[in-house]
């Protein structure tokens, strides 16, 4: 199993306050707003239902009785709640929700170690409005998976993990040579960019073509982070150019 635990920052000039603003946001809002997910109703609330999205409307939907197919026994669960804002807008909230705390932390590790470097590159504002906007993108391509491959529409969708998929696009593009460190049982292996980005990315597709192309196999949902992917391959680079000025 490879987890990162680090990068190269000996050429870092800035202060990544954005991507530790995004990070704290999300531990605020699983501690805070989702009860460590345990409050499914506001989750159920500010989560991306792309039935939503598609119809421009609010869903909300009668609970339902699920038996745990290998315990037997029967729970409640929530259907959809009102929402407190418009309905697109939930393609915002939903980038700073999680369904766990392993999904949490496992996000907050590759945007802590990648997106400093990013932040560094695009500027402070550059990388919240690329980091929000490759998150809506992203969203975006989920919802239009699950419409256009006939998954449930009224499934919620939620985590940072489309955005920070352009985040790790965009440190690949800018940074392909960068090392990333990473744990591989008990030895430390320190890794290319461009390979260990490449690889992972490569992991995505072809778990999403597993998953007839956008259905959220095993809770993931694949579609999202080829979105986001694909979305920062294709903005970062309009993001990080420097505007130059001619003196007359």
């Amino acid at each position: 199993m490879l987890l990162p635990i680090g990068d190269e920052n000996h050429d870092r000039k800035s202060f990544p306050f954005v991507n530790y603003l995004f990070i704290g946001l999300n531990i605020l809002v699983f501690v805070f707003l989702q009860g460590f997910g345990y409050n499914i109703h506001f989750t159920f609330s500010y989560a991306t239902i792309p039935a939503e999205i598609l119809t421009g409307r609010d869903i909300i939907t009668d609970s339902q009785l699920i038996v745990d197919p290998i315990s037997g026994e029967s729970f409640e669960m929530p259907g959809l709640q009102p929402t407190g804002i418009p309905v697109f807008l939930t393609l915002i909230s939903a980038m700073f929700m999680h369904g766990g705390v392993g999904h949490l932390a496992g996000n907050m590790l590759y945007l802590w170690i990648c997106g400093d470097n990013v932040e560094d590159r695009l500027g402070h504002f550059r990388y919240l409005v690329f980091y929000l906007l490759c998150g809506i993108l992203s969203g975006l391509s989920h919802v239009f998976s699950v419409w256009f491959f006939g998954q449930d529409p009224l499934t919620p969708c939620l985590g940072a993990s489309g955005a920070i998929s352009a985040v790790l696009a965009g440190y690949l593009v800018l940074f392909p040579h960068k090392r990333i460190t990473f744990l591989l049982f008990f030895f430390v292996v320190s890794i290319p960019a461009i390979v260990a980005i490449g690889l992972w990315f490569l992991f995505q597709v072809s778990n999403g073509i597993g998953a007839l192309g956008g259905e959220q196999a095993g809770g993931v949902a694949y579609a999202a982070h080829i979105g986001g992917f694909v979305a920062g391959l294709l903005l970062v680079n309009r993001f990080s150019r420097r505007l130059s000025y001619v003196r007359g």
